[in-house]
């Protein structure tokens, strides 16, 4: 019956009321019937049309909220900042050129993060400058050899929702780069066509370390591409040995 209701809205249902109303004033007992008509309108068409309404309402605050924080928390991470901060002022009494060049880059993703974030998309090309600010400050962070290698290869005209890949990204900083004391790597490709973006990005982890669960970033990345472009993505994520793959190819937007 919900479903009936979701489907045809309250011009239908007035509609089919409207015509119980004629049949019941065309029979000789034109108040038992209209009585008869009025009941099984109320209790059957009705009633589950207020239900489904109030369904309606609160699922849509729950899911804006819910939206909401998981934009929130797919933010980067505070905590990165304020890394990034701390190493920054290490980094001004030994090359004050360099850690200019890196307040700007913070400078810009904060930029994004604050503004450009609370759009429903953003260009590919904005996406690319923010993810290469993020490599940039953290290969900054480790004081290691990263071998790092983004491949571009974008047409004009795509936009993706903000802070999609930066999920991914993170995670194979935290979860790879983050427990290697050498050899590690993070491969990234982000290529379009046929009016799809395609993003994949691979690196190698210690596995002598317990692996976590899935994480927040995770999941949230998951809610998101839900809510987003519903069926119009693929994520898929692997590992092999000592190496993990994330791919996520979604529609142009």
């Amino acid at each position: 019956m919900l479903s009936f209701l979701k489907k045809y809205s309250l011009p239908a249902i007035a509609f089919f009321y409207f015509a119980l109303l004629v049949m019941a004033a065309l029979m000789e007992e034109y108040e038992l019937y209209f009585t008869i008509a009025a009941l099984f309108f109320t209790v059957f068409i009705f009633i589950p049309w207020l239900i489904w309404q109030a369904i309606l309402v609160v699922r849509l605050r729950h899911e804006r909220k819910k939206t909401e924080l998981l934009h929130l928390k797919s933010q980067v991470n505070p905590h990165f900042f304020f890394n990034t901060l701390n190493n920054l002022y290490g980094l001004i009494k030994t090359d004050p050129k360099k850690a200019g060049e890196l307040v700007l880059k913070l400078s810009d993703m904060m930029r994004y993060s604050i503004y450009e974030a609370q759009n429903e998309g953003v260009t590919l090309e904005k996406e690319v400058e923010y993810l290469n600010n993020y490599i940039e400050l953290h290969k900054m962070r480790y004081h290691k050899k990263i071998a790092i290698n983004f491949q571009v290869d974008i047409q004009e005209g795509y936009r993706v929702m903000p802070l999609l890949f930066i999920i991914l990204l993170e995670n194979a900083f935290k979860h790879g780069v983050e427990n290697l004391r050498e050899k590690a790597f993070v491969h990234l490709v982000l290529t379009t066509a046929d009016n799809e973006i395609h993003f994949e990005i691979k690196n190698n982890f210690d596995n002598s370390v317990t692996p976590e669960g899935p994480g927040i970033g995770l999941n949230n990345l998951k809610r998101r591409l839900a809510l987003a472009y519903e069926n119009n993505y693929q994520l898929k994520l692997a590992q092999h040995n000592d190496e993990y793959l994330a791919e996520l190819r979604l529609k142009n937007l």
